[in-house]
């Protein structure tokens, strides 16, 4: 008897944990873009604090386009700091973004389509959690997608760099 009282308990449990309603997904995914659209600001902007304020902590990790490139944000400020120093870190404008709510409504993910100056065409991966009721950075991957057509060219200049 017990067992089956701890069952249903443990459905009702589970059921009640319901997913968020479609209008809670499309608050989440209107505040994760105005986070993201904010991050890149600031960076174009050159504020240091409002840029590294959008992460969730010092355990984020932000990787580069370069293979060396993988960062947790007390080396991340590190690099990027002489860069906002300057008045200028750079500029990602977003073309288009993706993005995805867990069923909990307590992390976000999301891929985007990135003009960049320096970098040409790009793309941005990441992901975000939901602490105390605002959306922060946990994870950012930047990189510049190569066509299918010119990867053998890529691939061996790679291979070229790295055996010297």
């Amino acid at each position: 008897m017990k067992t089956v009282f701890y069952s249903i308990i443990l459905f009702l449990f589970v059921g009640c944990s319901a997913s968020i309603t479609p209008e809670m997904v499309e608050q989440h995914v209107k505040d994760v873009n105005q986070v993201m659209d904010d991050w890149h600001n600031a960076a174009a902007e050159a504020d240091f604090d409002r840029y590294f304020g959008r992460f969730a902590d010092e355990n984020s990790i932000f990787m580069g386009t370069d293979a060396t490139e993988r960062w947790d944000i007390a080396e991340f400020k590190a690099y990027s700091k002489p860069h906002f120093d300057r008045g200028r870190a750079w500029n990602f404008t977003p073309v288009v973004r993706h993005v995805y709510i867990s069923e909990e409504g307590k992390t976000a993910w999301f891929d985007e389509e990135l003009d960049t100056p320096n970098l040409g065409p790009s793309r941005g991966t990441g992901t975000l959690v939901l602490k105390d009721g605002i959306w922060k950075l946990a994870h950012y991957n930047l990189t510049v997608p190569i066509p299918n057509a010119i990867m053998d060219d890529v691939k061996a200049q790679i291979e070229q760099a790295l055996s010297q």
